[in-house]
């Protein structure tokens, strides 16, 4: 696995995959400046969420990186960006800094290679996004869905399904398609069984 430095974005609830991509709104000042460094160098910001919402707060072990692919500059500079996963990776130690972003030493996570879903595996995933799709009341091209590959797919809806944040990590974290879409699945098993009052989704 490769070392590096990255200059990370902890964010909650923001989760990004290599392959997919995440836009952002950046308007606080160091974030701010983040991007400004990372433009001027490598055009590469590491997502990762906080374990908690305070200042500081420690983080989860794993993120992605995403290289800035699109971006937008404000008349007041703020920035509208477009990320674009890399790679995930899995910080080391966080590193003592002047600058007012948080940076890290972390390795870089190598993905599997060629991985799919079994046909009775990708239409059992399929048959379960739809009854979660229509609980959520989302409208949905099952047309273009079935046209994705079974990693652009799996790791699509991992991504911007409206899980807690310890369950999108988890997906995150896990290491292979396979095992991320049978956790997927219980997620949303789970959530079509749950109280629909409730305002989140846990396996917790």
């Amino acid at each position: 696995m490769t070392k590096t430095r990255l200059s990370i974005f902890p964010l909650t609830g923001a989760i990004l995959y290599p392959g997919l991509q995440l836009p952002l709104h950046i308007f606080e000042p160091r974030y701010r400046a983040m991007v400004g460094d990372a433009l001027a160098r490598d055009r590469r910001i590491a997502m990762i969420q906080p374990q908690d919402n305070r200042a500081g707060a420690p983080l989860y072990d794993i993120g992605c990186v995403g290289k800035i692919e699109d971006v937008e500059t404000t008349e007041d500079g703020r920035y509208n960006i477009v990320l674009s996963g890399v790679s995930r990776f899995r910080v080391m130690r966080e590193l003592d800094v002047t600058t007012p972003f948080r940076q890290v030493e972390a390795e870089l996570i190598a993905e599997p290679e060629n991985e799919f879903l079994s046909s009775v595996e990708r239409a059992s995933f399929e048959r379960e996004a739809r009854k979660f799709a229509d609980m959520q009341g989302y409208t949905v091209d099952w047309e273009s869905v079935a046209r994705l590959d079974d990693v652009s797919l799996v790791n699509g809806l991992s991504q911007i399904a409206p899980f807690d944040d310890a369950s999108k990590q988890a997906l995150l974290e896990a290491p292979d398609l396979r095992t991320r879409c049978e956790l997927l699945v219980q997620l949303m098993e789970f959530f079509s069984r749950g109280d629909p009052d409730e305002g989140h989704v846990t396996l917790q």
